[in-house]
C-alpha cells in the first residue's frame, strides 16, 4: 500500500519505489537535449546574455526536476518539478517582451504587468491548480488546467509573431501546436491506462514538451537576439 506521503498520479506508477516510473523518468532527457541544442548559439555570441543563459539552464532543469518527481514521488520532489516549469514560463515571457520592445524598461514593465494579471485570471479559471495534488480524487482534466496560463501566453505569442511575419513565427507556432498535443497526452494518461498496458501517455507529455522547449529556445537565441547583437549586423 502506498504511503500517504507518496504521490501516485500517473498510470505508469503502480507501487512505491525509485524506478517504478522508468519511462516517465527517462523521457525527461528531452529537456536536456533541448537546452544542449540551444546552448552553443548563446555561448557563441561576442557578448553572452546572462538572462538567455539562465533561461536555457532552467529549460534543462525542467527535465531534472521532473525526473526527481517521477522517481522520488515526494512532496519535495514535486516542488523540484513545478518550480523550474513556472520559472521557465515567467522568464521566457519576460525575455520575449524585453527584446521585442527594444529592451525598453517602461514598455516591458507595462506589458509584463498585463501578462501577470492575465495569468492570475487564467489560474483562477483553472481552479488555482498551480501544482498537482497528492489527493487520489480525480482532478479536472487530470490537473492539466494548471497550464492554461502557459497555453494562453504561447498562443498570444504565436498570434503576434504570425501577424507581424516575425522570423520566429513558424518556430513559435510549431511550439504552440506541440504544446496543445502534449497537453492532450497529459490529460488522457489515466483514461487510456488499461489500453496502453499500464504505460499511459504521460511520457509523451515529456517528449513533446521537450520539443516545445527546444523550439522556443531556438526562437529566442536565433531570431530574438539581444538588441546590442542585432544592431551590429
Amino acid at each position: 500500500m502506498l504511503s500517504p506521503r507518496f504521490i501516485d498520479l500517473y498510470c505508469e506508477r503502480t507501487a512505491p519505489g525509485f524506478w517504478d516510473e522508468p519511462v516517465n523518468a527517462v523521457s525527461n532527457a528531452a529537456f536536456l537535449l533541448a537546452a544542449a541544442y540551444a546552448l552553443p548559439v548563446a555561448l557563441g555570441r561576442e557578448r553572452r546574455d546572462p538572462l538567455e543563459l539562465l533561461i536555457i539552464a532552467i529549460g534543462g532543469s525542467i527535465g531534472i526536476g521532473s525526473f526527481l518527481f517521477h522517481t522520488l514521488a515526494s512532496p519535495a520532489a514535486e516542488l523540484a518539478d513545478v518550480i523550474p516549469i513556472w520559472s521557465f514560463v515567467a522568464l521566457y515571457v519576460l525575455a520575449v517582451i524585453w527584446r521585442t520592445t527594444g529592451q525598453d524598461v517602461i514598455r516591458t514593465a507595462r506589458i509584463a504587468a498585463i501578462a501577470a494579471v492575465t495569468a492570475c485570471i487564467a489560474i483562477w479559471i483553472g481552479g488555482q491548480d498551480v501544482t498537482t495534488s497528492a489527493d487520489p480524487a480525480p482532478m479536472r482534466l487530470n490537473g492539466s488546467l494548471q497550464y492554461l496560463p502557459a497555453l494562453i501566453a504561447l498562443t498570444v505569442f504565436a498570434g503576434i509573431a504570425l501577424a507581424r511575419r516575425h522570423p520566429a513565427r513558424w518556430l513559435v507556432t510549431g511550439a504552440s501546436l506541440v504544446f496543445c498535443l502534449s497537453l492532450a497526452f497529459r490529460t488522457v494518461d489515466l483514461q487510456v491506462c488499461a489500453a496502453t498496458g499500464g504505460l499511459g501517455t504521460h511520457f509523451l507529455w515529456h517528449l513533446f514538451n521537450g520539443l516545445m522547449v527546444g523550439l522556443l529556445l531556438q526562437a529566442l537565441v536565433v531570431h530574438l537576439p539581444p538588441v546590442r547583437h542585432r544592431s551590429r549586423r
